[in-house]
């Protein structure tokens, strides 16, 4: 079991009060993990199990899911974790090679040493964590660089786009990265980002960009399926401990 998995465990058996913002922060990041897929039902009453509080709180928790595109909530209808179509995947990707493109030029050359530091660690990171085949590892480190730079970004405004933009990707991925492929793991990439901007290769850093996330659509099957997800034992105790 995951460690983030531990954690909801270890709450729930503490008798710690959860809130919304919790279920929000684990959902989230199952998602991010490819753990729960694109599609996925979210009964409340499941929720509500899962993490040991009452439908309100659930009910909560997927409002702001939806507000940042994770779940769709329908009247009448059971949430699900978003299932982007062919097309918006491909407007994702177009938009997110624009916006993180431009905010990569504009920090070429800006990092401080710190920061610059902070990028070259998860860079070894998910090298490492490839190397020992712990993909929820690696697809942690490669969301710390982007979001490193989202962060980092001079201009507030396309640094808030790139945010909402690499967890809309990261669903994506989720939903249509080849069945047998083990990892999306693009090797020297992100090393040769991290070169380009401590060198101040304004032009070479967005051109980096530009190709990771090109190379990153072109390992996608774009074509839908459906997953049987047992959110129990994703999210929470499993049927045999319930």
């Amino acid at each position: 079991m995951q460690e983030w998995q531990e954690e909801v465990l270890a709450e729930v058996r503490a008798g710690s009060r959860i809130s919304d913002r919790d279920i929000v922060d684990k959902v989230r990041r199952a998602v991010l993990m490819q753990r729960l897929p694109p599609g996925t039902r979210l009964p409340e009453v499941t929720l509500g199990e899962v993490f040991g509080v009452s439908r309100s709180v659930v009910r909560k928790a997927l409002t702001r899911l939806a507000s940042e595109h994770v779940v769709d909530q329908r009247p009448n209808q059971v949430a699900r974790v978003r299932a982007p179509s062919i097309e918006e995947t491909r407007e994702t990707f177009a938009a997110r090679r624009l916006v993180e493109g431009e905010v990569a030029a504009l920090l070429a050359g800006r990092l401080d040493a710190a920061s610059h530091a902070r990028l070259a660690a998860e860079a070894r990171g998910e090298v490492e964590a490839h190397g020992r085949d712990d993909e929820p590892a690696r697809i942690e480190h490669s969301l710390a660089i982007h979001h490193l730079l989202a962060e980092h970004s001079p201009n507030r405004v396309l640094g808030a786009m790139l945010t909402d933009l690499i967890l809309r990707t990261s669903i994506v991925i989720a939903l249509y990265k080849r069945p047998n492929l083990a990892s999306c793991f693009l090797e020297g990439d992100h090393a040769a980002l991290l070169a380009a901007l401590g060198q101040g290769d304004a032009e070479a850093a967005r051109e980096g960009i530009q190709r990771h996330l090109e190379s990153l659509e072109a390992l996608l099957d774009l074509s839908p399926r459906e997953a049987s997800i047992d959110l129990m034992a994703i999210l929470g105790r499993s049927r045999e401990q319930a």
